[in-house]
């Protein structure tokens, strides 16, 4: 471990191998930082910090300070990051509440400057979080998911897996997979079919998913009835399932179409 002489490491850290720490950090005691993991100047990693291999924390990083909940008394929680993960300048991640337990940010995720995760957010892995993006408690970000810069997540709210969210969003509602989402209020604007082609998947599959959407966000039919014909004329596959199980669980409702 590199560290400089003006940094203050609690003797109990656990510190991996070849871990970088710049000058003016704090890192409490029941911390544990993965490999090779860089953590810059003026950082302050909390108890209760799990941190993966081979990050990059950026100067100002706060991770794992108590929840901002007045609920919260001082139950014994974490902050889990997963490996690879780039936290830019400023980025506040909260610790868990009785909840959950923990909030957890994935593997290989960008959190851009100022980004704020409260307490028991579950950030699934290869997520992008722009600028100023705020992320309310007990939120869930899917894998693959992308939100500009600016934007609001309400608590409790579900983003499912490689949807893209435009800058200066408010999301109030879940939004499901493989959607764009933009203009205020929120709503459906479209299948991210330039990502999902990045990542891979076939003109084909992507055509099967903007078919789908199309039931419930474009024909006018409510969403029961758009599940009812998806369910009877919608070929099988991973990406109808997904769809359909999301909906099904989505108490709280999903994001409005252009025609509502």
């Amino acid at each position: 471990m590199e560290k400089h002489p003006y940094t203050n490491i609690h003797p109990e850290a656990k510190i991996g191998k070849n871990v970088e720490i710049e000058s003016f950090t704090t890192i409490h005691k029941d911390v544990e930082i993965g490999d090779g993991t860089w953590i810059g100047p003026n950082v302050t990693i909390f108890e209760g910090a799990r941190i993966g291999k081979n990050c990059k924390i950026f100067p100002g990083s706060v991770i794992s300070a108590i929840p901002q909940d007045l609920k919260f008394d001082n139950e014994d929680t974490t902050t889990e990051i997963g490996d690879n993960c780039i936290i830019r300048e400023c980025v506040t991640i909260n610790r868990g509440t009785a909840d959950k337990h923990k909030t957890v940010v994935g593997n290989n995720c960008l959190l851009m400057a100022y980004v704020h995760i409260a307490h028991d957010c579950i950030i699934g892995n290869n997520c992008i979080l722009a600028n100023c993006v705020n992320i309310a408690g007990h939120a869930i970000l899917d894998d693959y998911v992308i939100i500009e810069g600016v934007a609001g997540v309400q608590q409790f709210v579900h983003i499912g897996e490689h949807s893209f969210i435009a800058s200066g969003s408010n999301v109030r509602k879940n939004v499901p997979p493989y959607i764009k989402a933009a203009r205020d209020p929120l709503t459906f604007a479209g299948v991210n079919s330039v990502g999902l082609r990045r990542r891979g998947f076939t003109s084909d599959t992507v055509m099967q998913i903007e078919d789908i959407y199309r039931n419930i966000y474009i024909r006018g039919l409510n969403v029961s009835n758009a599940i009812k014909v998806i369910e009877q004329e919608a070929p099988k596959s991973k990406e109808k399932d997904i769809i359909l199980k999301f909906i099904e669980e989505s108490t709280k409702g999903i994001i409005r179409g252009p025609l509502s």
